[in-house]
């Protein structure tokens, strides 16, 4: 059964604890962190055409590749989250809300343009 956001933020906290790893885990570090992962996540997908990415993601190969690399970020956003005390849930309603606002369905559907590119 996965694990509820609060056991997973206590996890990775732990983790990082038991190994003194606060010291290295500042913004800026784990920022770079990010990116890198983020790049290792673009190396999945880079060369290969739409439909070959699609048939590759449909193997266990690519689902735990993409799977770890997903992970990987995510586990240093929310560390990131936990460094700056900020609630990772709350922050993203509020994003969600923004966007809600700033992209109005009957302006964005099926449009892939900026909110400040929709036409009023």
């Amino acid at each position: 059964m996965p694990l509820k956001l609060e056991e997973i933020m206590n996890a990775i906290h732990d983790f990082a604890e038991q190994r003194d790893w606060s010291q290295f885990h500042t913004t800026k570090n784990l920022v770079l962190a990010i990116s890198a992962e983020l790049g290792e996540l673009a190396e999945i997908v880079q060369w290969r055409s739409d439909s070959e990415l699609a048939e590759y993601l449909k193997t266990p190969e690519g689902k735990n590749k993409l799977s770890e690399e997903i992970a990987d970020i995510s586990i240093y956003l929310l560390r990131i989250c936990q460094q700056l005390e900020l609630n990772f849930l709350e922050i993203i309603s509020k994003k969600i809300e923004v966007n809600t606002l700033k992209y109005p369905v009957e302006k964005s559907k099926g449009n892939y343009r900026k909110y400040i590119e929709l036409s009023n």
